[in-house]
């Protein structure tokens, strides 16, 4: 059955005939004895007992009555949450990372959101990528991407992806010989890293400093292009996921060398604070950038 003949037989229930309901269905007359004509025809019995000035339901009519009522306020309550829904698809995400790799993928992501979901603003705050967690606690942030899991109570964390950091060096390297390096070798390494602090810096963190080794040298180039230029000019060694790389062509004397035994792996988290966890707009950005790095897990 169409809606149109349950809102008709509410509406002429309750207003007493059909003359008054024509005011709150904006139909004419005419529309509408067509429509109750067509529903008696229908359903094969007469919905309203007619006199001059009062319609009055039959022993039928007053179960479709009753069956009008319940459905018609179903799509209603339904309608409302849907609509609330939508409310809560609106909104602005301050995102922020520790990690510079992300630097080459965030902003195409950004893009794609933009065109998916132009209802949610993205903000990369880059200024706070060597403390996310913290401008998260202090309401600076919405969303940090980080390598380590944080602890504290009023944030939960969102596993997305597993990657490794390899050695970029070119094939002409000292050291290109070995199976994979071991943290001794980086003393004789020229490191080129994205920027200070070291602390901020993966291969420094988790493999240099719990061996209490120091590269050769150190020298913090911001550009990903200047630095693959100078491995290919073999002056020098990155460690990055093979990932971040994929928007640049390597040529082929360039080389990834595994570091440590078994690797270095490491997993990403999404941050936010528990009481954002159920605000739409963040549900599908989070959503989307799973989808996003799915692929890059190893």
């Amino acid at each position: 059955m169409e809606l149109k003949y349950l809102r008709l037989i509410k509406t002429i229930a309750e207003e007493g005939n059909l003359v008054k309901a024509t005011h709150r269905l904006f139909l004419t007359q005419s529309a509408l004895s067509h429509q109750l004509r067509d529903l008696e025809e229908r359903m094969g019995f007469k919905v309203f007992l007619r006199t001059r000035h009062q319609w009055r339901l039959t022993e039928e009519g007053q179960e479709l009555y009753n069956l009008a009522n319940k459905v018609l306020e179903e799509i209603t309550l339904g309608l409302e949450k849907i609509h609330q829904i939508q409310e809560g698809s609106v909104g602005k995400i301050r995102i922020s990372t520790e990690c510079y790799s992300f630097y080459q993928s965030l902003p195409r992501f950004i893009q794609k959101m933009a065109v998916l979901y132009p209802e949610i603003e993205i903000d990369l705050v880059i200024e706070d990528t060597h403390q996310p967690i913290q401008k998260i606690l202090t309401n600076e942030l919405d969303i940090a991407l980080v390598t380590h899991k944080p602890t504290h109570e009023s944030l939960i964390t969102i596993e997305i992806f597993q990657d490794e950091i390899f050695a970029l060096m070119h094939q002409e390297y000292p050291l290109n010989h070995k199976p994979y390096l071991e943290a001794g070798d980086f003393e004789q390494i020229h490191l080129l890293i994205h920027s200070f602090p070291l602390e901020t810096v993966s291969i420094y963190q988790r493999y240099l400093k719990p061996h209490q080794i120091t590269p050769l040298k150190i020298s913090a180039i911001p550009l990903t292009e200047v630095s693959l230029e100078m491995v290919k000019a073999n002056m020098g060694v990155m460690c990055v996921p093979q990932w971040a790389l994929q928007p640049f062509h390597l040529p082929k004397e360039l080389i990834f060398k595994k570091i440590g035994k078994n690797g270095l792996k490491r997993t990403h988290y999404l941050v936010l604070k528990q009481s954002d966890r159920d605000k739409k707009y963040l549900k599908d950005f989070i959503g989307n950038i799973e989808e996003e790095f799915e692929g890059v897990s190893i």
